[in-house]
């Protein structure tokens, strides 16, 4: 190859297809796991194992007992939440046949849709034990951000949910984006909702107090996503459902679900330490102040 084709090569954008990856994990013939579905369960179990490190820290809001019974609610909360939100905002029409609202394996989640049904999770499983929602809610806030990187992996994995047309060094051409290199958006998700989200609340939790002030971690996750997902949206294609009209052109349709959450976080960071309150351990007799 001459200097002229390595040097026309090296400026030409990196094809997804080169990329050897595939949608699915493992596929046995009878039996097929895709990484979607595997992200979803692993955000899952990860953050549970995180919970539990968070709750042997004094003061805790509920004790292991209630976090095992939080898994169950939580993912029912994530699952139903999630897609009733995205066929109410992005795919209405699929009520036209409403069982394909039930095939969960053809994707379309709503993050927040899933956030509302682990919220409303949360609440019922608090009143039920007696415990306070929003402090329980802290702590599973500072959790999260383990699903949200898996599944935007998972979403630049299936080569879907790209952005804008870009000509930066690492644009990348997907196969359902047309023979043009776009941002890989995905990963620029996975990076500030994942990585640099985690770091700000695994903060706030470990070198603050900001456990003992209800409301606060759950405001700083509320605050850190919605900045981040409505920035990203500038960089990410509008859905295509939404073509030609305001949400397309404008300002698209996770922005406009975005402004509450950045809204609510704003009013619990400011009100929490109205909320400071002596903290009794659960199990145990300790108080922390």
């Amino acid at each position: 190859m001459t200097i002229q084709a390595l040097a026309l090569a090296a400026n030409m954008p990196l094809r997804f297809e080169d990329l050897g990856l595939s949608p699915i994990a493992l596929d046995l013939g009878f039996f097929t796991l895709k990484w979607y579905s595997l992200a979803y369960l692993s955000g899952i179990l990860i953050g549970y194992w995180y919970l539990l490190k968070l709750l042997v820290q004094p003061g805790a809001p509920m004790a292991r007992r209630h976090a095992d019974d939080m898994i169950f609610y939580a993912t029912l909360g994530i699952i139903l939440g999630g897609r009733l939100a995205y066929v109410i905002f992005y795919d209405p029409e699929i009520w036209a046949n409403p069982l394909d609202v039930l095939k969960l394996w053809n994707g379309g989640m709503s993050f927040h849709g899933g956030m509302i049904g682990v919220t409303v999770a949360i609440i019922l499983m608090a009143r039920k034990e007696g415990l306070n929602w929003l402090r329980v809610h802290d702590y599973v806030a500072c959790c999260v951000p383990f699903g949200l990187l898996f599944g935007r992996l998972a979403n630049f994995v299936n080569g879907e949910l790209w952005g804008k047309t870009t000509d930066v060094p690492w644009a990348i051409i997907f196969p359902t984006g047309g023979d043009i290199p776009r941002h890989p958006s995905q990963l620029y998700e996975a990076a500030l909702e994942g990585v640099v989200l985690f770091i700000i609340l695994w903060f706030a939790f470990w070198k603050t107090k900001a456990r003992y002030e209800p409301g606060k971690l759950v405001g700083l996750f509320l605050l850190g996503y919605g900045v981040f997902r409505f920035g990203v949206e500038y960089l990410r294609e509008a859905d295509a459902q939404f073509e030609g009209s305001f949400l397309y052109t404008h300002i698209h349709m996770g922005q406009i679900l975005t402004l509450p959450m950045i809204v609510g976080g704003v009013y619990l960071i400011a009100t929490a330490k109205q909320r400071r309150m002596r903290v009794e351990a659960t199990a145990g007799t300790a108080s922390i102040a």
